[in-house]
């Protein structure tokens, strides 16, 4: 028998049901406390929206004033806000600050667990609580480990096009609180909503979305929660109240990379038996007979088969029940067409014809750092096209943008680690036959680089680095470029270069879209 003792996992928080706030006119003259500045918009909209409705603010980070100086002064040069009731508590905490508080509006990045400050407030709220609390919009959630956001993206974009008045934020750096005031019963908002974001919901019963879809699930953020499991039950978060009326799409295909020491290959079936939704599904090959939701077919061609229940509550009436909903996309790689089938179920619930949502997401053409395609130029008698990955922060991710193209690229990838197994990353692109190796390889420093080079080397993988920062990367790439070293694969005209990290940015780079920012502006200098 063992003496180890193993550490309890922390305990799960759970929130009142409802919000602290029985309605925006109640925010009126409240002491608020926003822990969370930052500079992805997210703080800035919160304080924006409190103070325009009548609250004293106090926005508080650990983050210095110069450090958030283009947030301080977008709020401060704003005339149309009442800056006396706002006080800024930057570069530290106070506990008075969360104690004298009628509400603390946290960030969803902040744990809870552990957190004197949070343990000290009288109530806590988060900008998606307070949107939920105040919209009687329809809501269409997503999340996952894998594609959020570009499924957002795409269900959003087709949205759109299709006549809707909608609206995207949460986790894709969009803050609901920014279009609260133009949402109502006909405007349906798409939310892509991280594992932190649905934490802080547990208890509320405020989400009840018409969809839900949990994309692909793999390890993540195994660095901030204590196993596979507990980041798996805050996913669950996003169907937990939905009811029969509602729609919930799951994966249906068995993937080993989904285990993270669970031995569940399927979270799918797992969310499907817990889920008291109607339940759709998600494949890369036809769906047995019975099992509604979408697939791909052996070219790629998106198939859809619903009810006759489900079509006869849509707006149009269609006779088949099976039905071809997508074809050619703009964008590349398989795991994207998996994606943008989602989006095109979820356009199908609303009530899209299928020859429209064909026509509509044959269009889209993507999102920012995600295969983001940006500069092209040509060296010698080949064209040279850079793509911006920034986004792919898990090594699943970054392998699969190197088969995205459909032939051998030049890989770019490398960060900071966050307790993850990087070995996909290798296994992902090492010569066995079926995988389609880079044509060279590049690595940018970081912890999660360090744990990535014994894996290239056990593969036999050849690289060039680590280099300390992207300018030294770049920099040494078009020299081997321009010196022969790298001519493009098969002596095409034309060569893909993608950055793709597989892991976070902390350190070198504010976050994974001001890495993608840098990677660009970097690239357009060097290469121009």
């Amino acid at each position: 028998m063992s003496d180890v003792i193993e550490p309890k996992p922390p305990a799960i928080h759970f929130y009142p049901a409802g919000c602290f706030f029985k309605s925006i006119d109640d925010i009126k003259d409240k002491h608020v406390t926003v822990m969370g500045l930052g500079l992805n918009g997210g703080g800035e909209a919160t304080v924006r929206f409190l103070l325009q409705h009548g609250a004293y603010v106090i926005a508080t980070d650990m983050k210095t004033e110069a450090d958030l100086q283009t947030t301080v002064d977008s709020l401060n040069n704003d005339a149309k806000l009442d800056t006396s009731r706002l006080t800024y508590r930057l570069g530290e905490h106070r506990i008075e600050d969360f104690e004298n508080a009628d509400c603390v509006i946290k960030n969803p990045g902040v744990k809870y667990d552990g957190n004197k400050y949070l343990a000290s407030a009288k109530a806590i709220e988060t900008d998606i609580s307070l949107f939920l609390a105040f919209s009687k919009a329809p809501i269409i959630a997503v999340t996952g480990s894998k594609g959020k956001s570009s499924t957002v993206s795409a269900i959003y974009y087709g949205l759109k096009q299709s006549g809707f008045n909608a609206f995207l934020g949460g986790n894709i750096t969009v803050s609901p609180l920014t279009f609260l005031d133009q949402t109502d019963e006909t405007t349906p908002v798409v939310l892509e909503l991280s594992s932190w974001q649905l934490a802080d919901l547990r208890g509320r019963r405020l989400l009840k979305p018409k969809v839900s879809i949990i994309t692909k699930i793999i390890p993540d953020h195994q660095n901030f929660y204590h196993s596979m499991l507990a980041y798996v039950n805050d996913k669950k978060l996003i169907y937990a109240d939905q009811t029969k009326k509602d729609f919930a799409i799951f994966d249906f295909d068995s993937d080993p990379a989904a285990d993270g020491g669970t031995l569940i290959d399927n979270w799918g079936d797992i969310f499907a038996k817990e889920c008291k939704a109607t339940i759709l599904s998600y494949s890369k090959k036809q769906l047995p007979e019975g099992i509604l939701g979408v697939w791909q077919d052996k070219k790629g061609v998106g198939k859809a088969r619903l009810s006759t229940q489900i079509l006869d509550t849509l707006p149009q009436d269609y006779e088949k029940t099976t039905e071809t909903v997508l074809k050619d996309l703009i964008v590349p790689g398989k795991h994207m067409r998996s994606n943008v089938l989602n989006a095109a179920l979820v356009l199908r619930i609303m009530g899209v014809s299928p020859d429209r949502i064909i026509e509509v997401l044959g269009r889209w053409n993507g999102i920012e750092h995600r295969l983001e395609f940006f500069h092209e130029c040509k060296i010698g008698k080949t064209t040279y096209r850079f793509y911006n990955d920034s986004a792919a922060t898990v090594p699943e991710a970054a392998a699969e943008a190197t088969q995205a193209f459909g032939s051998p690229v030049v890989f770019l990838t490398g960060g900071t680690d966050k307790g993850l197994d990087l070995s996909p990353i290798a296994v992902g692109i090492r010569d066995n036959g079926k995988n389609i190796v880079p044509l060279a390889n590049y690595l940018l420093a970081g912890s999660a680089t360090d744990k990535l080079i014994p894996d290239f080397d056990a593969n036999r993988i050849p690289y060039n680095g680590p280099f300390e920062n992207l300018d030294k990367l770049l920099e040494t790439l078009k020299s081997d470029i321009e010196s022969g070293k790298i001519a493009s694969e098969g002596g095409k005209s034309a060569q893909v270069i993608v950055f793709s990290p597989g892991a976070t940015s902390f350190g070198m780079f504010k976050n994974e879209f001001d890495r993608g920012n840098q990677f660009k502006s970097k690239v357009k200098k060097i290469f121009s």
